[in-house]
């Protein structure tokens, strides 16, 4: 057995695969280090294990920052503070309340993710069902929308295909 061949680890490894159906879809085992490429087929086994497992990670670290700021928030709390800290502390908390609520959603865009990947709809618009693509999965892993779509989104139009597109 080779080295890289060590280094092989297959998806249902995850307590997530195992809960969220993930691991009824054809296991696919990847090296550590590999990346998805644009000139693969799109979104095969291989890219959904991968982005399957960035997700989960990045789910428990985002579990782990809330698990902090909760400890932190509750830990402030309890403490006495003289009426000139008491604006800073204010402010503190309001911070690490609005981490606490991007990290939540977050959470819930992973999750959808992981819904997308499990039906094998992850990397497709959900406005036009075209591939979204890896070079744009792969800064923003959550995304939903191709860049044609976005930028109808984002100009505050209604996404209508033009026919004679």
């Amino acid at each position: 057995m080779d080295g890289r061949e060590m280094k092989m680890e297959k998806c249902e490894d995850s307590s997530y695969a195992r809960d969220s159906g993930f691991s009824h879809m054809k296991e696919a085992e990847l090296f550590e280090d590999y990346m998805p490429l644009e000139d693969e087929t799109y979104i095969n086994p291989e890219q959904l294990t991968y982005f399957h497992r960035k997700f989960f990670s990045l789910r428990e670290e985002l579990a782990s920052q809330l698990d902090i700021l909760l400890y932190q928030m509750r830990g402030e709390s309890a403490k006495e503070v003289e009426f000139l800290d008491q604006t800073t502390c204010e402010a503190d908390t309001a911070l690490k309340i609005c981490s606490q609520d991007r990290a939540i959603k977050m959470t819930e865009e992973i999750d959808a993710a992981l819904h997308r990947i499990e039906f094998k709809k992850h990397g497709y618009c959900e406005e036009t069902e075209e591939e979204i693509g890896i070079s744009s999965l792969e800064p923003c892993p959550t995304a939903t929308l191709c860049l044609e779509a976005q930028h109808w989104l984002e100009s505050g139009k209604n996404y209508e295909r033009s026919i004679f597109q």
